[in-house]
């Protein structure tokens, strides 16, 4: 009778669908969440970097206010390049 009993607990441990298999997708989603982690991690460290900078520096604030915003110092000159399109500029392909 015991002999029936463990065979039956072992069909269903290896053959169900929360058995093993079950246990090896599990396995493998938290190595993949793991490996989302590590990548927000190092996105959130640099954001805290980039924040910590902001704070503290005047060059950071100025560097972010070019890229992001286009803007310029009082001291600066601007200098707009259009690349060629082949025989055209770009900006005379959307007239």
């Amino acid at each position: 009778m015991l002999v029936i009993v463990a065979l039956m607990l072992q069909g269903q441990l290896w053959l169900s669908e929360s058995g093993v298999a079950k246990k090896h997708e599990l396995e493998e989603l938290v190595r993949q969440q793991h490996k989302e982690n590590e990548l927000l991690g190092e996105r959130n460290q640099a954001f805290e970097a980039e924040v910590i900078d902001l704070k503290n520096g005047q060059k950071a604030a100025e560097e972010r206010a070019r890229n992001d915003l286009g803007l310029i110092g009082k001291t600066e000159t601007f200098y707009h390049v259009v690349p060629l399109l082949g025989d055209r500029m770009v900006a005379d392909r959307d007239r």
